[in-house]
């Protein structure tokens, strides 16, 4: 038992005290890490202290924690603020019979065993609110915040324990890796493009799901493509296509036979680029699948735009009607996608004299890039106008 004259402790304060740490040693840990991280956060050692004690200095309780301390302390400790802020209860044994390491994983075990259904849902939507707002604006506002997402969810997978519970939080996260994936590679962060596709491919396989794991493989081909080694794009969509087979939704395997198509006129075969986006064609769903393939949002107007961009790479003239006729018909908010389009048109009205017309897509493309930070398509400009 403790001595009368000690004052009470959370399970933060307990960590605190298996890790050696005074007040003082964990403000200068936590301000480090918020400053690292980007977090809008102060701990100082006072506080430090009244969130390991619960208690205010005048022995009042703690009351509400800021949302910026809350995000700070969970992100660092892997522990909801609940259960850092919980009392130390007088029937567990002793702080000092369990190692630091032990207490932590105590604590995480019991973190994941809040996770629930609910709770990979709520996941999911906020990852789906990502994705409008990143189509709309852009991936310069959010990638940082996809990061965090994907950290957590890391973190969570570890500790979670029910089977039912890891398999939807491994889709949600197999998912936000692959839109993490696409924000670095648009931001022109290529390695780590490679990396979040990589981990996209390793939750889907937890996630038992070979759709998952065959749209993250599509996505790092795209990679691929941007450092010109197309031969293995080939071969890496073809796999995809390969293993999806039978397994995922006709929306997507019709968007993974639009991507082959897409590497195989990137490799100049344009016989089998055409085949594979024919075959495309006859995949497409002719009824909704947004519950199927929610991650997904393609449709006839974005396969006819994929084509284009096969056409284009492949200098065929045919890409500027196909392209031209996209253009009228794009959904306006989808401002990637319109800027995609008119570098492709910059790119074959260049490759065939028509300077002016190049010109003007040139000017559109290049304000949209700004608007949304795209990286990537104002060096796919630069490379085309000098």
């Amino acid at each position: 038992m403790r001595p009368n004259h000690e004052r009470p402790r959370t399970l933060f304060g307990e960590l605190l005290k298996q890790r050696g740490q005074t007040a003082e040693d964990f403000s200068e840990e936590a301000t480090r890490y918020a400053w690292e991280r980007g977090i809008n956060a102060t701990l100082s050692p006072r506080h430090v202290h009244r969130v390991a004690t619960g208690r205010r200095a005048d022995d009042r309780p703690l009351g509400p924690v800021r949302p910026g301390t809350r995000k700070l302390l969970e992100e660092m400790l892997s522990i909801p603020l609940e259960q850092l802020l919980t009392p130390v209860s007088a029937d567990v044994p002793a702080p000092e019979e369990w190692s630091c390491e032990a207490l932590e994983l105590k604590a995480r075990i019991a973190s994941g065993r809040a996770v629930d259904q609910q709770t990979v849902s709520l996941l999911q939507q906020k990852l789906d609110l990502t994705r409008v707002i990143d189509r709309r604006l852009g991936a310069s506002t959010l990638l940082g915040e996809v990061r965090a997402q994907i950290n957590q969810m890391w973190r969570l997978l570890g500790d979670v324990l029910d089977h039912r519970t890891r398999v939807g939080l491994a889709r949600v996260l197999a998912d936000a890796s692959t839109l993490a994936g696409w924000q670095s590679l648009d931001q022109g962060f290529i390695r780590e493009a490679w990396e979040h596709y990589d981990q996209a491919r390793s939750a889907a396989r937890v996630a038992e799901s070979r759709a998952l794991e065959a749209y993250a493989c599509a996505g790092q081909a795209v990679v691929l493509l941007d450092i010109s080694d197309t031969v293995s794009a080939v071969e890496l969509t073809e796999y995809a296509c390969r293993i999806s087979e039978g397994e995922a939704p006709e929306l997507l395997e019709a968007w993974l036979l639009a991507g082959h198509g897409e590497a195989l006129a990137a490799n100049g075969d344009q016989a089998a680029s055409a085949q594979a986006f024919d075959d495309a064609s006859r995949s497409m769903p002719t009824d909704s699948e947004g519950e199927a393939a929610s991650f997904l949002v393609f449709d006839r107007t974005h396969l006819t735009r994929w084509r284009g961009s096969a056409l284009a790479r492949l200098g065929d003239v045919e890409a500027i009607d196909v392209l031209s006729d996209v253009l009228d018909r794009l959904d306006p908010t989808f401002a990637r996608a319109e800027t995609a389009l008119r570098v492709d048109l910059v790119q074959v009205f260049t490759a065939q004299g028509e300077h002016r017309e190049a010109s003007t897509h040139a000017e559109r493309a290049r304000f949209l890039a700004a608007q949304v930070g795209s990286k990537r398509q104002l060096r796919r400009l630069a490379a085309l106008t000098g």
